[in-house]
């Protein structure tokens, strides 16, 4: 009769003792907000919501541990468990983690460690569950990805500089990355024997096992090109511009009867309801049991531009149905022109109704999404990346819709909000064939498939997100890289290819 064997306990151990000195900053450059969160918040988020671990040490720069006690207790981590000053060296940071993950084991227990640079806020789900997944055949695993660049090694010749004494051959160098994961008794052992050398000095702790334990093989595991250190000036700005950039797959597909059940009797509020994507979401939405508010110009005489209107729709809609479940704004003017020729009607209305309206329901919606832990729905375009000439006001008004989104996301979510923003790719719209005419069949989403997506995100415990929705993949499949994981990769191919 064979034994049910449990997994081993999995712990995520955060090395958080930088000082910031090489970014030029007087805090510790992991409390440095990158898109408007600190770094080591978007790293414990990840660890937060990775499946295979269990619980979180984060060791901190000494004197701010107060700190992260902050961070951790509004964000609400739930698998954070210590917070420990860390030591003047790696070395010793890395001891004092040891010691702690010791603490209260069983007899015979030799539970996995993850030691991740806080630095490294980009860390993808997979990476992790990779490492995870390795450590139940090997006993040290590193995270490695191809060097990109030819590196090259040096000498110093006195005053005449530095000069090259060797190239090594550049597809058998790979640059290491973290985490780097370990049974606990292995990097144990590694740092004891390593404690009898007088020379002992280790800037990562697979060199430390490399050393003092050889017989031990560290299998590599691949990493990820966006999976960067926060450690230049330049890597601030660069790191910012990912997450301002980065989207979302969209959730998994629900079956019909998972509709059903997810929305009768909810109430769905859609502003821009009179066609289009605003149009198919109503009708989904309403076959599937909700009750549907569909507002629009043409149809109720709703300008979403009007703060009363929009109090008025919110209001009569709650009245009838003791709820508001769901707020969603498709509504969005397309003008194409150069701006110094632009009048200023025009101008007011672009403003109006691609920016101010959205504040606006946003705002009058939060009293009834508060009630119900509900989810409001903005929507961008793919111009918000980078405007482009003639396109100067719906590009701007756009790229502010994702801005708002991460904003009241952070804002709202002591509140159990959830507000999320649809990117869709170019799609079939009356407001597309009014601006561009007929376009050739096949070269435009559908704005059912729009609309499906649209709710499966409103179904789902998304919040904060961009969520791309592209013709290459009409079902919007969970398994897509995100946004800036298929920028980097469409870069890399490029770069292979010349």
């Amino acid at each position: 009769m064979s034994q049910h064997i449990a997994k081993p306990r999995t712990t995520a151990v955060i090395l958080a003792g930088g000082t910031g000195q090489r970014v030029g900053l007087s805090i510790p450059k992991q409390l440095l907000k990158i898109a408007g969160k600190a770094v080591i918040e978007h790293t414990l988020t990840t660890f937060e919501n990775a499946e295979s671990i269990d619980d979180v040490i984060v060791l901190m720069a000494p004197g701010f541990a107060p700190d992260i006690e902050k961070i951790v207790a509004k964000a609400g981590f739930t698998k954070v468990k210590k917070i420990i000053e860390g030591g003047s060296t790696r070395n010793e940071t890395t001891e004092r983690a040891i010691s702690a993950l010791r603490e209260g084991l069983a007899e015979g227990e030799d539970p996995n460690v993850l030691f991740h640079d806080a630095v490294r806020p980009l860390l993808s789900q997979r990476v992790i569950g990779d490492c995870v997944a390795a450590l139940e055949r090997y006993r040290a695993v590193d995270v490695a990805i191809p060097s990109a660049d030819t590196i090259i090694v040096t000498r110093t010749h006195g005053e005449d500089g530095e000069f090259i004494t060797e190239i090594p051959d550049r597809s058998r160098l790979c640059r290491g990355q973290t985490p780097q994961a370990f049974k606990l008794s292995t990097i144990r052992r590694a740092y004891e024997i390593a404690a009898g050398d007088p020379n002992f000095q280790a800037t990562d702790d697979c060199s430390v096992v490399l050393k003092y334990l050889p017989d031990v093989p560290i299998h590599v595991v691949a990493g990820d090109e966006y999976n960067m250190k926060v450690t230049q000036p330049v890597d601030v700005f660069i790191a910012d511009k990912l997450f301002q950039l980065a989207s979302t797959a969209a959730p998994e597909r629900q079956g019909e009867d998972a509709y059903r059940d997810l929305l009768t009797g909810r109430t769905v509020v859609v502003f821009g309801g009179s066609y289009g994507i605003g149009k198919d979401i109503a009708e989904l939405a309403e076959s599937h049991g909700a009750n549907v508010y569909a507002l629009g110009r043409s149809t109720t005489g709703t300008h979403v531009e009007n703060p009363e209107e929009v109090d008025d729709a919110l209001s009569k809609a709650y009245a009838e149905t003791g709820r508001i479940d769901y707020v969603v704004n498709t509504a969005g003017v397309l003008r194409i022109g150069r701006l110094a020729e632009t009048d200023n009607a025009t101008v007011e209305e672009a403003l109006k109704v691609n920016y101010l309206a959205p504040v606006q329901i946003a705002r009058s919606s939060y009293k009834y999404l508060a009630e119900t832990k509900g989810q409001l729905l903005l929507y961008t375009s793919s111009s918000y990346t980078r405007g482009r000439a003639e396109y100067s006001l719906y590009s701007s008004t756009k790229a502010a819709m994702v801005n708002l989104t991460q904003a009241l996301s952070d804002e709202w979510a002591g509140d159990a909000i959830r507000v999320n923003c649809i990117n869709p790719e170019r799609t079939a719209t009356p407001m597309r064939t009014k601006a561009f005419g007929q376009e050739p069949t096949g070269s435009l989403l559908s704005s059912e498939t729009v609309a499906r997506t649209s709710l499966d995100v409103l179904l789902s415990e998304l919040t904060g997100h961009v969520i791309d929705v592209r013709q290459q993949d009409p079902t919007a499949d969970a398994a897509t890289a995100s946004g800036f994981e298929q920028a980097l990769a469409t870069v890399l191919d490029r770069q292979d290819g010349m």
